[in-house]
């Protein structure tokens, strides 16, 4: 028996959730599939929790209007919803002539993208800021911060199941076809059973490849080749000698080796770049030396044997680790041509930055 729903959200992380409350809110109905335990087991709760201003990218790509926006719609979400957030700020570093020439480029990208509270900062104000700092410049990121996902994900369900939307889990999608009346998904899981959708989100991160060349009728060509950059993070044990967010210049595949401050006050490194091609989330304590490396770069006084091994992470890419940075991929109807079908891929950082505006851009593509 098929069962007619509405909308179908494919994912329970922050964008899932995000998406399902942006339908719920405007009157749809909406049923969430989650295939894990929980929701928020995936990328979403495997990252720095850090609040983006929207300096890197290039001013038109989805990466920095979306987080640009979503930035300011976070700050006012967490602050309505009573999500543990701190707008601390960051610091990008350089050392180095060419390092500072870099830096230069970004400070100016970032007053293209519309970020208009950055400050450039020789060394000697960068470590009248932070006297631990070594850095020959940096940029002032004001409105930078840090969030509690958790918090933000269990706001975003609560106000979606308030509005009417169901969640889950244990509900995985197993398979799913292109119908003349509707978008027909088999859920697997204790009872499975099949829906014909009128629309539905493909979420689901690093899932999102999977998921669409599950689904007959689609356009294979469509969908983007997937690849994972791991990144493994260390604490450190005893107080931070930092204030704010300390970050590196970016490099390939990633923003480099960065110092976060969680809202309990712990110090965090990570993450560094492992390109895998599967998904394990073990910590190899080895990746210290890399990380050790990367932070004495802009700490020089990073003690030995300061580094604990925490967790890892895996970020769903769209470029293979020899290509340039690519942007976020949302697909609606008009780019492959299924009615009410909405796939994402590729979101990761900032994603959870850009997480309100996603939603909103995503409802708006399905029509």
């Amino acid at each position: 028996m098929v069962h007619a729903i509405e909308n179908a959200v494919i994912g329970a992380g922050v964008i899932g959730l995000a998406v399902a409350r942006a339908l719920a809110l405007g009157g749809r109905e909406v049923v969430v599939l989650e295939a894990a335990e929980a929701i928020g087991t995936g990328v979403s709760s495997r990252n720095s929790e850090v609040i983006h201003a929207g300096i890197y990218f290039a001013p038109d790509d989805l990466k920095t209007r979306l987080c640009v926006a979503g930035r300011s719609m976070l700050y006012a979400y967490c602050a309505e919803h009573d999500v543990g957030h701190r707008r601390c700020g960051k610091l990008i570093v350089a050392n180095g002539t060419d390092e500072t020439k870099r830096l230069q480029d970004l400070f100016r990208r970032g007053a293209e993208n519309g970020v208009d509270d950055l400050e450039w900062l020789d060394g000697a104000a960068a470590r009248q800021l932070e006297p631990a700092l070594h850095a020959s410049a940096a940029i002032l990121s004001p409105s930078s911060g840090v969030i509690d996902s958790h918090a933000l994900m269990l706001a975003l369900r609560g106000d979606a199941e308030a509005a009417g939307a169901a969640v889950a889990l244990l509900s995985p999608v197993t398979g799913g076809s292109i119908e003349d009346d509707g978008i027909v998904l088999d859920v697997g899981g204790a009872e499975p059973t099949r829906l014909c959708c009128a629309r539905v989100f493909n979420c689901t991160g690093l899932n999102a490849q999977r998921i669409a060349l599950g689904m007959s009728g689609l356009d294979r060509q469509t969908i983007p080749q997937r690849y994972m950059a791991k990144g493994t993070y260390f604490t450190l044990s005893g107080k931070s000698p930092f204030q704010r967010l300390i970050y590196p210049m970016p490099l390939a595949g990633g923003l480099g080796v960065h110092l976060t401050v969680d809202l309990a006050g712990q110090a965090r490194f990570g993450p560094d770049v492992e390109w895998v091609e599967e998904e394990d989330y073990s910590v190899d304590p080895d990746r210290a030396k890399v990380c050790y490396d990367a932070v004495r770069t802009y700490w020089p006084d990073l003690p030995d044997d300061a580094l604990q091994p925490d967790y890892a992470g895996i970020r769903p890419k769209v470029q293979a680790p020899d290509e340039a940075a690519a942007d976020f991929v949302i697909q609606g109807p008009d780019d492959h041509g299924v009615k009410g079908l909405v796939n994402l891929y590729g979101i990761e950082s900032p994603g959870l930055t850009a997480s309100l505006a996603i939603a909103g851009r995503v409802v708006e593509l399905a029509g």
